[in-house]
């Protein structure tokens, strides 16, 4: 597997705790197996999980596709889960594939699914209301708690900024929520010079301006699977990748979980089982 990126900037958190209302960033443990420390059921469960690049040639997409779907479905069986939230880049390069992707794969899952286009969906909305029936940036409501999902490419891979208007309707609409997460596939700064990420400073403007926002999950980098902050502490947090070319050495997908008290607890699953998290070559 390649590595695109030489160097991931500081500001990068994979493996340490960190605390966010309260919350943990950790891995589970190798069979995925974990001990629950701040609450014995959760009120939320969900997964995310992005990257899956579905019709890249030269890639076992459809076997890490099918993988996909074997794991969320085995820990939903396991510890339940209400919903899933695919990040993003679904296929690669191959909006003809959405299709095949939902009908063949997706919708074999056993919990509800939301998604949402990364840059090399090549979707806009129209695309995507014709594949998933709704729109590329929309809201879902889980009682007090509510998702901003919102498109960061056009149909040709080129990263747009999200639709901020959109974003602050949303924002003001449940500004009375308990919790809010925003779902954007390409997160909205540039960290470091080499990030290839988007710089939206009114998005990151907007995340920090209501109370209720309390994290922000992303895809797009294959080699990230932790934490980044903007602001005072804002979390931004990634989930490795299913998919591709490159990346983390294993595959996997990030887990959330919120308590009667709406504090989240959330944890990076190795769902391929591969030991090897952190790999350089000199």
């Amino acid at each position: 597997m390649s590595n695109r990126r030489e160097f991931i900037g500081t500001g990068l958190t994979a493996l340490a705790g960190l605390t966010l209302l309260p919350a943990i960033n950790s891995f589970a443990n190798i069979d995925n197996s974990y001990q629950r420390t701040a609450f014995a059921k959760p009120k939320l469960r969900f997964a995310i999980a992005s990257d899956i690049h579905y019709g890249q040639q030269g890639t076992p997409y459809q076997e890490n596709t099918e993988n996909l779907i074997k794991w969320l479905n085995a820990d939903h069986a396991k510890n339940h889960l209400d919903m899933v939230i695919i990040n993003g880049d679904l296929v690669h390069n191959r909006p003809d594939l959405l299709p095949e992707i939902k009908t063949k794969y997706f919708d074999r899952l056993n919990v509800p699914y939301h998604t949402i286009p990364g840059n090399h969906d090549f979707a806009d909305a129209a695309i995507w209301k014709k594949v998933f029936s709704y729109e590329d940036k929309y809201t879902v409501e889980h009682g007090d708690v509510t998702f901003v999902l919102a498109n960061t490419a056009d149909t040709k891979g080129t990263y747009v900024n999200p639709d901020n208007a959109f974003i602050k309707a949303s924002l003001d609409k449940f500004a009375g929520k308990k919790l809010v997460f925003a779902i954007l596939h390409i997160p909205p700064i540039k960290w470091v010079k080499e990030d290839g990420f988007l710089d939206s400073p009114e998005t990151v403007e907007l995340l920090h301006s209501y109370p209720n926002v309390k994290a922000a999950f992303h895809g797009h980098d294959h080699l990230l699977d932790g934490v980044r902050y903007t602001g005072n502490k804002f979390p931004h947090f990634f989930d490795s990748h299913i998919g591709g070319d490159w990346g983390t050495a294993y595959r996997g997908y990030r887990i959330v979980e919120v308590d009667d008290n709406y504090g989240v607890y959330t944890y990076q699953v190795n769902a391929s089982q591969n030991p090897l998290l952190n790999s350089d070559r000199f």
